[in-house]
């Protein structure tokens, strides 16, 4: 899919100009960012869920507990829409009014599956354990059979989404670019800092090359879809 179609529910009427609807962009933000926020309705009572997550081709893959009540919605067909946000920058204007920051986000839409099939679920768990921390899967134990029977995969099929991006310096009223106040574009980004040993590791076990280099950013692919 190139292009997902701007429907009721997926365009943005407000700065429609900062929306894009391709899946190349859509895909990219998903691939980079590390925390979902999953909202749907159980019983008349909506919910925001945060959550690990994973990509593979158009669906998005969760994991958790089988009790768990977003697990339960999503594996029984509900409705779910899936928000991941980027913060870039601060951008600091003339006037509190026109104070916004930089960003990139992606609301998507879909309805999702459980996964149950043994080869397919230790697939999509070995994608979001590479999403996260891409090297991982071929160092680690695999999930036993306990582990995997305590744990629930869904994958939610993206039928509808939306990337809303904003760049650049602030736009303030004409007639308050001469007043005497700084204004700009504060960068942010996320800080890998020195990693932290677990204190019952083994002296001898050194640090992998995938976590000492670990970096995320603009154009950085989580993992391989």
């Amino acid at each position: 899919m190139s292009q997902f179609p701007a429907t009721a529910r997926n365009t943005v009427n407000r700065l429609p100009k900062r929306a894009q609807y391709d899946s190349e962009t859509i895909y990219s933000i998903l691939d980079e960012g590390l925390i979902c926020h999953a909202a749907f309705v159980q019983e008349g009572q909506p919910f925001v869920i945060p959550s690990l997550y994973g990509r593979f081709e158009n669906n998005l893959l969760l994991h958790g507990a089988k009790a768990s009540r977003m697990i339960r919605h999503i594996q029984d067909g509900g409705q779910v829409s899936v928000a991941v946000s980027l913060l870039d920058g601060l951008v600091i204007a003339r006037s509190v009014f026109h104070h916004s920051v930089n960003y990139r986000s992606v609301v998507l839409f879909g309805r999702g599956r459980l996964v149950d099939d043994k080869e397919e679920k230790l697939n999509f768990l070995r994608v979001i354990t590479e999403h996260i921390l891409p090297g991982r899967w071929a160092d680690a134990r695999k999930p036993s059979r306990k582990e995997m029977n305590a744990t629930a995969v869904v994958a939610i099929t993206i039928e509808s989404a939306t990337a809303k991006i904003r760049t650049g310096p602030p736009g303030d009223d004409e007639e308050d670019y001469q007043l005497p106040v700084w204004a700009g574009v504060l960068p942010l980004r996320q800080q890998v800092l020195d990693p932290i040993p677990d204190p019952l590791l083994k002296v001898d076990v050194p640090v992998p090359g995938y976590v000492s280099g670990y970096r995320r950013g603009s154009g950085e692919k989580g993992q391989a879809s």
